[in-house]
């Protein structure tokens, strides 16, 4: 396996994490929202704090995988 084909394999594995953590964070929300909508408010902003998180950790995949890609 050359460089390329595993820094191909580190962008899908590391893409896939986060946007399985931000689909179950927004099902999340939404079921929370529908229980007790007085605070749809306050789930929303926990909701949208919580993707920015899991999307940071693709940020940092596609960052490495730049590194791997233009040092060698």
């Amino acid at each position: 396996m050359d460089l390329n084909q595993s820094i191909a394999n580190l962008m899908s594995i590391g893409s896939l994490g986060p946007a399985i953590a931000i689909g179950l964070i927004g099902a999340a929300a939404v079921i929370a929202m529908a229980r007790n909508p007085q605070i749809a408010a306050k789930i929303q902003i926990s909701m949208l704090i919580a993707i920015a998180f899991a999307e940071a950790i693709a940020i940092y995949v596609l960052v490495v995988a730049l590194i791997l890609k233009f040092t060698s």
